[in-house]
């Protein structure tokens, strides 16, 4: 009760203050240095941290959380479940361990020196105990040996203001790894429903659940590969009911150096997780909460796993009864989470969030590019408490070459005085797309499965100028088109409906297939990724002033096979002639080096068959700098 009126009085206490949001950083990991314990299976990294005290209202706390290339090591290789753990002592001098986050590695064996990635996960619903002295702790699992890992940032951006809700008690709930389809030691019976007692004053129970799936048994692959049903009561009510699978092809991190395409059970490697995140509004008085997972019994090879941290949170009414945020844009956004989306030329996408306790039913967006005229759009919906609903809006984006800034702003929401504007208005930075010529050859070679591709040539208002149809396709073919576009803005895609790409290295069987654009003078000016996954797009402004800047090098390389017995081909184009360095290293150490003074284009055949076992990767130097590495896999005859 001391902690409530803390918080209700600097709750009122800020809302004096004029409602511009003042955000801070702590930092507890900086370029942490982790690798694995292979005798353990796991290794701790215990930072401490200093957080805001308790007399500090707080709006929000998000988690970033970055892996990168290591100074001294080569960067990790395999796609491992790490936890991030919050550690401190409670107020009866009980350790607390809860798990904020959980990050799924990626196969980083062809990531250079000075590559990194963020990842960002709401954790504000652990900002109680985000106070004053805090330790972090990164749990790294697997079994790879010390000359490789990760350096890790783990940075929590704090957001003071008034808290969308007050949060009134907490009640951890299951927090293991279960047994999944063993005849012996049934998860139901470990999985056993909570009694818990909502607290006067609470109208909203919040659970909040990381779960994902691990093991590979007989018959389904479970759990890493099996797709099943969970489901969650509360007072014997279905509460949430949802198929715990993830399409890996749409994955922002792409391509990695291992099966990163391949769907898994509620995971993708080069993730961090996003938790599910389950309102129910409750009475004060007893109630039962329980999780039930789809009846499932393995044959054989036993091993699968649920491992599931999964907390309930009480709260009380939300502070504010009009209350709207801007949660995300999306487009445009250099922030690499958004990857696939951008650069753009057209339809900006965001997402705004009802934080109010009246259903959030229409609101004014003003929106647009700094430096040109803003636009407006009036939204109307019906968003629950905290509901969000994508706004995704016809037209251009415009901007200038280069950097860019780019704002939302919300207002009226409800034709009411929003009850924190702090949060009203989010700016991104983003680079304009690509200035191309008006003119120009695109060139697609179709792999071995032609019928799961279309290419498309898009407009500014979504008219098809130009496709590829599947039905038009046939294996193993070259198209060549040329295009003449009026000046304008364009999007170019390519769409892979069986989400292994046009190139994939453990499926040779799929052949290589590329998608390239090239100049009327038959320089290359564009290629695509060939192991894309699901998609991959390029959004361009056509410009018949477009004139081809010489000094910079445009490459294209194809890598195959990549699974292979005695040999692989390696392909390269380019607009200017290089000289080329090619390193073929196993498991790190280099075995074979390859000069070429000079070339442009080419088509070179490198034997396999007397290097050992392990890692093979073929990275490729152009003028000194690497331009390309490929993974392979050397099959036994």
């Amino acid at each position: 009760m001391k902690q409530l009126l803390i918080i209700l009085f600097f709750l009122i206490s800020f809302n004096c203050f004029a409602q511009k949001p003042k955000v801070i950083n702590v930092v507890t990991h900086n370029r942490t240095t982790i690798i694995c314990d292979p005798a353990t299976g796991s290794k701790s990294y215990i930072k401490p941290g200093i957080f805001p005290s308790i007399k500090t209202p707080i709006r929000k706390v998000t988690m970033k959380v970055t892996l990168g290339s290591p100074d001294s090591l080569f960067t990790a290789h395999w796609d491992y479940l790490d936890h991030i753990k919050l550690r401190k002592k409670g107020e009866n001098g009980e350790t607390i361990n809860y798990e904020l986050g959980r990050m799924l590695t990626p196969y980083g064996s062809i990531y250079n020196k000075g590559w990194q990635w963020q990842w960002k996960v709401d954790v504000t619903d652990f900002a109680p105990l985000l106070r004053d002295s805090v330790e972090i702790e990164y749990v790294h699992s697997g079994y790879e040996d010390k000359t490789v890992g990760w350096a890790l940032t783990i940075d929590f951006e704090i957001v003071l203001g008034p808290p969308v809700v007050v949060q009134l008690g907490m009640t951890p709930l299951w927090n293991a790894s279960y047994k999944y389809g063993d005849a012996k030691e049934k998860i139901e019976e470990n999985l056993l429903p909570i009694d818990f007692v909502s607290l006067s004053g609470v109208e909203i129970s919040r659970i909040r659940i990381q779960h994902t799936g691990h093991g590979m048994d007989k018959p389904k692959g479970c759990s890493e590969f099996c797709q099943r049903w969970r489901e969650i009561k509360m007072d014997g009510k279905v509460v949430d009911h949802r198929n715990m699978w993830k399409d890996c092809g749409d994955n922002p991190l792409y391509p990695q150096g291992g099966t990163w395409i391949y769907d898994r059970a509620y995971w993708c490697p080069g993730d961090l997780q996003v938790p599910d995140v389950i309102d129910v509004m409750t009475e004060p008085g007893k109630h039962e909460v329980s999780l039930a997972m789809e009846p499932y019994e393995a044959t054989g090879n036993v091993q699968a796993v649920e491992n599931i941290s999964a907390y309930l949170f009480q709260y009380s009414k939300p502070t504010h009864k009009v209350d709207v945020a801007v949660d995300q844009i999306m487009v445009p956004n250099n922030e690499q989470q958004y990857a696939r989306l951008n650069p753009s030329s057209f339809n900006p996408r965001f997402v705004i969030r009802n934080l109010g306790y009246e259903n959030l039913e229409s609101v004014t967006v003003i929106y647009g590019t700094e430096g040109f005229p803003k636009e407006k759009f009036n939204w109307k919906g019906n968003l629950k408490f905290n509901e969000t609903a994508e706004i995704v809006i016809p037209g251009a984006i415009m901007s200038k070459p280069g950097a860019n800034k780019y704002t939302v702003k919300l207002s009226r929401p409800n034709d009411a005085k929003d009850g924190w504007r702090g949060d009203d208005q989010m700016t991104t930075t983003f680079v304009s797309p690509d200035v191309l010529p008006t003119n120009f050859v695109i060139e697609f070679l179709t792999n071995n499965k032609p019928k799961d591709n279309t290419v498309f040539l898009l407009g500014e208002k979504g008219d098809t100028i130009y496709h590829k149809l599947p039905s038009e396709l046939n294996m193993n073919t070259v198209y060549r088109d040329t295009i003449k576009l009026k000046e304008g803005t364009y999007e170019l895609g390519l769409i892979d409906s069986a989400g292994d790409g046009l190139q994939f290295w453990a499926e040779p069987k799929n052949g290589d297939g590329y998608l390239r654009m090239f100049d009327m003078k038959g320089d290359l000016i564009h290629t695509f990724e060939s192991d894309c996954g699901n998609e991959e797009k390029l959004s361009f402004t056509a410009s018949s002033n477009f004139v081809a800047d010489k000094t910079q090098a445009k490459y294209a390389f194809s890598l195959y096979p990549r699974l292979v017995i005695d040999k692989t081909e390696l392909n390269i184009v380019s607009n200017k002639t290089s000289q080329m360095t090619v390193l073929i290293t196993v498991n790190g150490v280099v075995h074979e080096k390859h000069e070429y003074k000079a070339i442009k284009n080419g088509l070179l055949t490198y034997s396999l068959a007397n290097l050992p076992k392990g890692r093979i990767v073929l990275e490729v130097f152009m003028d000194g700098a690497s331009k390309f590495k490929g993974r392979l896999n050397k099959e036994r005859l």
